[in-house]
């Protein structure tokens, strides 16, 4: 779901035969995954860490900490790390980089490092 109003179709999403929603979350610091709350998803959710309309990549500490952020509002079994809305918007060479890095705070946290 890109750049959606999501409470207005919170019920709809929740209720598809879907295994992930992917949702873009990283331009609003992830004040989108309220929506989800009151509908209690039972879906998998993947809330976009890497900007793709920006060329930055995020330090690993701020990459760990919106991971973070994320699990404090959903249970870490059902979360997805993943860019924001494909990479359509980003090069190889900006893409790859950033890609790697989500991958590698993911692989850390997950392995209880930070």
């Amino acid at each position: 779901m890109c750049y959606s109003e999501c409470s207005d179709i919170m019920a709809a999403a929740t209720a598809m035969d879907c295994d992930v929603i992917a949702i873009a979350t990283a331009p609003s610091d992830r004040e989108r995954l309220a929506a989800f709350a009151p509908f209690g998803c039972p879906n998998r959710i993947g809330p976009g860490t890497y900007n793709i309309h920006s060329p930055n990549i995020l330090a690993p500490l701020r990459t760990i900490a919106l991971i973070k952020k994320t699990a404090e509002r959903m249970p870490a079994e059902r979360l997805w790390v993943n860019p924001d809305c494909g990479l359509k918007t980003r090069q190889r060479a900006e893409a790859i980089p950033a890609l790697a890095r989500i991958v590698a705070v993911a692989r850390a946290l997950r392995a209880g490092s930070d």
